[in-house]
């Protein structure tokens, strides 16, 4: 029989071994060792980023200068056509670049002036808001008064519009811009401070902006002023909870049998889903242009209505503020 005091010392040998090293390593744990304060970068990141034409730390920059003040005053950033078709959709992704403007190349020397003669049109005409404001009646000692509250953006970064095109012509000696095709709506959702979140549709649909004197030239402090059609958020095969629409669906609320024999004119407007189409109001003005590149853009302001849930809510104004771009081609 083996002695009882050697198993016990056999078996607590290894578990004193452990101990001894623990007591060792935890120390490092707790406290960083030096020259760990900023994380070093991996070595196979830094021999891939110094392949690539642009540099990882250049994308990074580009969306920090973009991303680092917060959606609400994105900028277009110091982001030309040229530097924006230099890069690859892989290092765009995720950057929000895709959801900004880009700004008139700027050269020493060079023309700002775009002589419009003839059959021209207006490419690649993007708007970038960078403020959004609901207009808002409030009462005052003076009376009531109408004050813009600043809003949240509560949808992904999705609500830039771009690639619009339209021709550009004289119209009473004015430049007139009509616009016709591209990406020129996007569903956005702004949240007031108090939690009401408020659906509108951005859009610039069927634009006629004209200038605001008789010019045959685009350049600097040039202002163009004009309206379009604001279409329903929603569109006709939306089912609402109660599953009602407007091309399908229910034609009252199923759910309440004891009002489809009568007494449901409270519900009117929430059963007889309609398709709205409202008007809003754009004023643009120029501030950079070269005409070598036929690039301009500037600065707009932007009102329109908010949804109206297919007719059943009286639709909010709401204040747009931004950065524009656009290029002038021969049609």
């Amino acid at each position: 029989a083996k002695d009882p005091g050697l198993l016990a010392s056999q078996i607590l040998s290894p578990v004193a071994m452990l101990a001894s090293a623990l007591s060792l390593v935890t120390p490092s744990l707790v406290t960083p060792a030096p020259g760990r304060v900023a994380p070093m970068q991996r070595s196979a990141d830094v021999s891939m980023a110094a392949k690539d034409s642009v540099t990882a730390g250049q994308v990074a920059g580009m969306a920090a200068a973009v991303l680092a003040v917060g959606v609400q005053s994105a900028s277009a950033g110091p982001f030309t056509r040229t530097d924006i078709a230099s890069l690859t959709y892989q290092q765009i992704k995720g950057t929000g670049l895709a959801n900004t403007c880009p700004v008139v190349e700027q050269v020493d020397g060079m023309k700002t002036e775009i002589k419009v003669g003839g059959n021209y049109k207006i490419d690649e005409f993007c708007l970038e808001p960078t403020s959004f404001q609901v207009l808002e009646e409030k009462l005052t000692k003076s009376g009531v008064v109408t004050e813009a509250v600043d809003t949240k953006v509560t949808t992904r970064q999705t609500y830039v519009l771009t690639g619009m095109e339209g021709d550009l012509v004289q119209k009473d000696g004015k430049l007139t811009f009509l616009e016709k095709d591209g990406i020129d709506y996007a569903p956005t959702t702004v949240q007031l401070p108090g939690g009401e979140r408020v659906p509108f549709l951005f859009t610039v649909k069927n634009l006629v902006a004209q200038s605001d004197g008789a010019t045959s030239s685009i350049s600097p402090g040039l202002k163009m002023s004009g309206g379009f059609n604001v279409p329903s958020y929603r569109t006709g095969l939306f089912l609402d909870p109660k599953g009602r629409g407007t091309t399908t669906g229910y034609d009252q609320a199923v759910a309440l049998p004891a009002l489809q024999a009568g007494g449901d004119e409270s519900l009117f407007k929430e059963n007889n889903k309609k398709f709205d189409v409202g008007r809003g109001s754009i004023e643009l003005k120029v501030t950079s242009v070269n005409a070598e590149l036929g690039e301009f853009g500037g600065v707009f302001v932007q009102k329109q209505p908010s949804d109206t849930d297919l007719g059943s809510k009286v639709p909010k104004e709401l204040l747009l503020k931004g950065q524009f771009f656009g290029t002038v081609v021969p049609n």
